[in-house]
């Protein structure tokens, strides 16, 4: 079978809708073999952001690249929870110190080299629990509030994200009543 050709619109449109970064697997099926993305590597048009991902030099930084790197690093199958999400979704002053991912249950099993900075969490989670934050996908209000309160989140945090949550349509309180701390009113 004869190798695809590079396609520089293909590549790019990947990269657009990933802040700038794509996947070694991602150029291979955009027709960059290794030693062409080497080439892209040592002329500048690529950088190396970590080990199989990568970002095109002239595309504008965003603040949340480093979301986008670990989404990739998951091969795309993570979702941002927890605190993370809970700070996308603006529903709290928290200010966390790593980043929080769901990943499927069955990687659980798996020997995986976890970027730094990145705290894993197992689960499968359905399309209801899911939402999006720009490029990459976080868990939908309900589920973050109810995910953070069961990993022992400071309740005050907690409250604070149901009054909002409510406050701004997110939810019901019906939603993340199991999240409130006992004698909290909704």
């Amino acid at each position: 079978m004869p190798a695809l050709a590079p396609s520089w619109d293909t590549l790019y449109a990947l990269a657009v809708a990933q802040a700038g970064h794509f996947t070694t697997v991602q150029a291979a099926e955009a027709g960059y073999s290794s030693p062409l993305l080497h080439k892209y590597l040592a002329n500048g048009k690529v950088v190396r952001v970590r080990r199989g991902i990568y970002r095109l030099v002239h595309f504008p930084s965003s603040e949340d690249e480093d979301l986008v790197v670990c989404w990739l690093w998951s091969d795309r199958k993570g979702v941002f929870s927890h605190e993370t999400a809970l700070v996308r979704h603006e529903l709290s002053d928290l200010l966390p110190h790593e980043l929080e991912m769901t990943v499927p249950a069955s990687w659980r099993q798996r020997r995986l080299r976890v970027p730094e900075g990145l705290r894993l969490h197992f689960a499968d989670l359905g399309s209801i629990d899911r939402s999006w934050f720009g490029a990459v996908p976080i868990t939908a209000p309900a589920r973050t509030v109810r995910d953070c309160a069961a990993a022992g989140v400071s309740p005050e945090f907690i409250e604070q994200a149901v009054e909002q949550g409510l406050a701004r349509g997110l939810f019901s309180v019906n939603d993340v009543a199991n999240a409130l701390p006992a004698g909290a009113a909704p």
